[in-house]
């Protein structure tokens, strides 16, 4: 016996849980996904989400609805008759009509430890707030934002040099074991819900561009927590003179150093950079227009010296 299921995703992160659900001997009826986004040089290339085109690969049909709040969205999701919607990073809020169609419900994969982290940036909020482990669960979804309850969790520890792309795939693969393992005890009438705890409810909100330019007079914990946090995207940075011209530099891995300072001052030919406490030693960094290099092949290139600053 197999299980009828819509599955809803956009991103990377969805793409293993598509394959997995699929391997695993489910119909999969539809994949919902966001719409293609403009793309290229000139945003003139619309480019399908990595969910779609990992659905035409499988032959699955794609719909990618704006929205779903209209009756005829809702309707025609109705008219899969599918016992259970999975969801995985979608990024549209389901209406309750919607929450309500699979005969079984619609299962969630999120990547946090709830009810810590509800929301749309729990990767990235984990790291910067330099939580020692994070996790991923599958929950049954309710109309609050990843209020509903759990049905299955993974509890997985964030290396102290861990970055936002480490995580993020393994999260994404062990949630895609956890999916299939939840959706086997939902067909044979297994599955137990646990309703989440009202205590440590925190919210990790979308990653604002006014975060990711660094702040050099905080302690170099938090800037290490930051550059991991945002790495590979959207990306820490701060500025450097290059010759008669300020040029961008994307922060990308880092490390806690010794050493003081005027905060921004580069300390040594090592690119340790002083902070409001400590400093932070950059170990992988990317000019604009290049590739990430390590820090070395970049002061190469850049002639800084001790003594300069960075801002």
């Amino acid at each position: 016996m197999t299980l009828r299921i819509i599955f809803m995703g956009t991103p990377d992160f969805s793409v293993p849980t598509l394959k997995a659900l699929a391997e695993a001997g489910h119909e999969i009826l539809a994949v919902y996904t966001q719409p293609p986004r403009p793309a290229g040089r000139r945003g003139l290339e619309l480019k399908p989400s990595a969910v779609q085109r990992e659905a035409e690969r499988l032959g699955i049909a794609v719909r990618c609805p704006a929205s779903l709040k209209t009756l005829a969205e809702q309707e025609a999701f109705a008219s899969l008759r599918a016992d259970v919607a999975v969801v995985v990073a979608y990024g549209l809020l389901l209406p309750r009509a919607i929450l309500e169609a699979p005969r079984l419900g619609c299962f969630n994969g999120h990547a946090s430890l709830l009810p810590r982290w509800r929301g749309a940036a729990p990767i990235h909020r984990a790291i910067m707030a330099g939580d020692e482990a994070t996790g991923v669960m599958v929950m049954k979804m309710e109309e609050g934002l990843d209020t509903g309850p759990v049905a299955a969790s993974t509890r997985i520890p964030i290396g102290p040099d861990m970055t936002t792309g480490e995580l993020h795939d393994r999260l994404s693969e062990r949630g895609a074991v956890m999916m299939v393992e939840a959706m086997a005890e939902l067909e044979r009438g297994w599955l137990v819900l646990t309703p989440q705890s009202e205590t440590g409810v925190t919210y990790a909100k979308k990653i604002d561009k006014a975060e990711t330019r660094i702040d050099w007079s905080l302690p170099a914990e938090d800037v290490h927590n930051r550059i991991r946090g945002l790495s590979p995207f959207p990306g820490a940075w701060c500025e450097f003179a290059a010759g008669a011209k300020t040029e961008r530099l994307k922060l990308l891995r880092s490390k806690v150093s010794d050493g003081e300072g005027a905060p921004g001052t580069l300390l040594d030919d090592q690119l340790t950079i002083a902070c409001g406490s400590q400093a932070v030693r950059l170990v992988e960094v990317q000019r604009a227009g290049g590739r990430a290099v390590e820090a070395q092949e970049f002061l190469r290139g850049a002639k800084l010296t001790a003594g300069d600053k960075m801002s």
